[in-house]
């Protein structure tokens, strides 16, 4: 975890109320940092329903795996999430270890193992002894507390320099449920799925299977839709939990994707997750500024998002916006690399409002000093008008500054 906090951090943190149903606690397990909390649990009333994405990667860690195949019971009592190793390509070690972990928290909560949910963050290839922290579950089970957010969103944190929050207030009908979320993620994120780890939980009375559709349909936006460094994670996981304790205040239960008192709901966990996405994308690990890559004119969506994100991954774009030079030649570099129908002649490409070419060549209007000038923003939109179509995409992304390079060169150290 950096000592530094990225200059486009938040500058206060929500307050984050409790939620019915949820209790949380953290503790310092000593599993790779000194003096900080590393391991978070929590903990969720009888029949609490879930849902799940997760990684693409064809070398997914072992919790991703052990979730994955939980959450087709559709219901959770127990989240185990630890920092600092992310028990992935440990073999049979590995599955031994979320074996040990899912025993000691079932037990510290009285449930099946099939209801126990964990997720790990940090190293790939160590080992991770879940006996150094297994024991400790009980405990913390015992002193879980409603009010355990914040501390929450800093336990899961590895090189992040600030945690991640979000919390929204709706109605359901005629009744207000709430909804939480906390992740992390600096680097290593060009999710494909969620985003590194992400914990949502909500009072709503909400069946798993009408879960599942809302956050699966909500990732593409969101998750799906920032990168860092282009590189996915092996522990990629988005949960969703929803303890459906305001149906004691009169809430209706949904049991229905297509219910329409869904649609305030459906609003506000899209815009969660698209906020806590863009704070990780400002957390990106050197990050000085946000990018925002606007393709519009393309073929067709798909396209769209492809030419996007071939403009949002280059190292060359990004280490511009970093020196703050306004090359916009580069981000025709990587239009003409995407693989997607695009024509030079009609092309326009734009630094905020400012048009910088046009049709084939810079354009006539084009003021170095007042692109200089916005190039001084910590928020940085590009967009690529191909010419062609009606496909549009936007994707967030950093700028890649030598700090990258720094925190990267000595991980593991």
């Amino acid at each position: 975890m950096s000592s530094a906090v990225s200059p486009l951090a938040p500058k206060a943190f929500p307050a984050m109320p409790p939620i019915g149903g949820v209790r949380i606690a953290t503790a310092e397990a000593g599993i790779k940092y000194r003096g900080r909390t590393d391991l978070m649990v929590m903990i969720f009333d009888e029949d609490t329903q879930i849902a799940g994405t997760f990684t693409r990667s064809r070398c997914p860690s072992a919790p991703v795996d052990f979730c994955r195949a939980n959450l087709k019971h559709g219901t959770a009592r127990i989240l185990v999430v630890n920092s600092g190793n992310a028990n992935a390509f440990t073999g049979r070690k590995g599955r031994e270890s979320t074996e040990v972990t899912a025993l000691a928290a079932a037990s510290a909560v009285g449930c099946s193992p099939s209801e126990v949910f964990l997720a790990s963050t940090g190293v790939i290839g160590e080992p991770l002894a879940a006996d150094r922290f297994s024991g400790l579950l009980s405990g913390m089970a015992e002193k879980s507390v409603a009010d355990g957010w914040l501390e929450a969103g800093k336990a899961i944190m590895t090189t992040d320099t600030y945690p991640k929050y979000a919390t929204a207030s709706v109605a359901i009908g005629d009744h207000l449920v709430t909804l939480n979320g906390i992740a992390k993620g600096a680097g290593m994120i060009a999710p494909d799925m969620a985003t590194m780890l992400s914990f949502v939980a909500t009072d709503a009375p909400i069946e798993a299977p009408v879960l599942q559709t809302l956050l699966s349909e909500s990732v593409g936006g969101s998750f799906n839709s920032v990168t860092v460094d282009s590189d996915t994670s092996t522990s990629d996981t988005l949960l969703l939990f929803a303890t459906g304790t305001a149906a004691d205040a009169g809430a209706p239960r949904i049991t229905s994707a297509d219910d329409p008192l869904l649609d305030g709901f459906r609003g506000a966990l899209d815009a969660m997750l698209k906020d806590l996405a863009r704070q990780i994308v400002r957390d990106g690990e050197g990050a000085r500024k946000e990018i925002e890559v606007r393709v519009k004119g393309a073929q067709s969506d798909v396209s769209a998002r492809t030419i996007a994100l071939s403009i949002a991954n280059s190292p060359l774009v990004k280490t511009a916006i970093a020196g703050e030079d306004a090359n916009w030649g580069r981000v025709v570099m990587a239009v003409g690399k995407a693989g997607e129908p695009a024509d030079r002649d009609r092309l326009a490409i734009y630094f905020g409002d400012i048009r910088v070419a046009h049709e084939g060549e810079r354009d006539s209007s084009y003021s170095e000093d007042d692109t200089s000038a916005y190039m001084q923003n910590d928020t940085i939109v590009i967009t690529a008008d191909i010419g062609i179509g009606n496909g549009e995409a936007t994707i967030w992304t950093c700028d890649l500054t030598k700090e990258y390079v720094a925190i990267n060169g000595d991980y593991r150290s």
